[in-house]
C-alpha cells in the first residue's frame, strides 16, 4: 500500500532504495498507471475534458476515477472503503521512515482526515481539489470541476466501469 501510494513521488531508478514490499508497490503504481494513461475510456474521459481544462485534463480524470472508484469500492474489491481506509492509514503511518520528504509534509493531515475515504463523496473530492489548488497547482478550480463532473458524470461513469472491467482482468 505504501509503495503504490508513494509511486508518482518516486521518480526513475530510485525505486530500488526502497524495501522490496514498498518497491513492489511502486512498480505495481506505475503498471496500473501505465494501463489506465493508455486505455481508450481514460483517454475518453481526458478528452471530453480537454476542451474545460487543457494540460490539466489528465490530473481531474485522475480524480474523477478516484471519486468512482471510492464510490464503488465494495463492488470492485468486496471490502469496505471506512475498513480499507483505516487500514492503509495506519500502513503508512507505520511506514513513515519511508515515505518521500514531499509526502512526509502531508501524510498527517491526509490520515488524520482519512483523505482517502473522503473521496466518496462530492464535497470530499472537492475539498482534494481546493487543496491541490492552493499547494501544488492553483490554475485548478474547484468549483467548475465539480460542476463539470456533475453534467458529464454518466459519460464519465461509464467509462470508468469499463476500464475497471479491464484493469482487473489483467490479474
Amino acid at each position: 500500500m505504501t509503495g503504490n501510494f508513494i509511486g508518482d513521488f518516486v521518480k526513475g531508478n530510485k525505486y530500488k532504495q526502497y524495501p522490496k514490499h514498498i518497491r513492489n508497490g511502486i512498480l505495481l503504481h506505475r503498471k496500473i498507471d501505465a494501463f489506465t494513461d493508455s486505455h481508450e475510456h481514460f483517454r475518453a474521459i481526458v478528452k471530453l475534458l480537454q476542451p474545460e481544462f487543457g494540460r490539466y485534463s489528465a490530473i481531474i480524470a485522475d480524480m474523477y476515477l478516484d471519486h468512482l472508484l471510492a464510490i464503488n469500492f465494495k463492488r470492485y474489491s468486496g471490502n469496505s472503503l471506512l475498513i480499507f481506509s483505516i487500514k492503509f492509514n495506519i500502513i503508512v503511518l507505520s511506514n513513515y521512515f519511508y515515505l518521500p520528504k514531499r509526502v512526509k509534509g502531508f501524510i498527517f493531515h491526509f490520515t488524520f482526515t482519512n483523505r482517502l475515504y473522503k473521496y466518496k463523496s462530492l464535497k470530499g473530492l472537492k475539498e482534494s481539489l481546493q487543496i491541490m489548488a492552493d499547494y501544488k497547482i492553483s490554475a485548478l478550480e474547484p468549483d467548475k470541476i465539480i460542476a463539470f463532473f456533475e453534467l458529464n458524470s454518466a459519460n464519465v461513469e461509464k467509462n470508468f466501469h469499463y476500464l475497471m472491467q479491464d484493469l482487473i482482468s489483467l490479474k
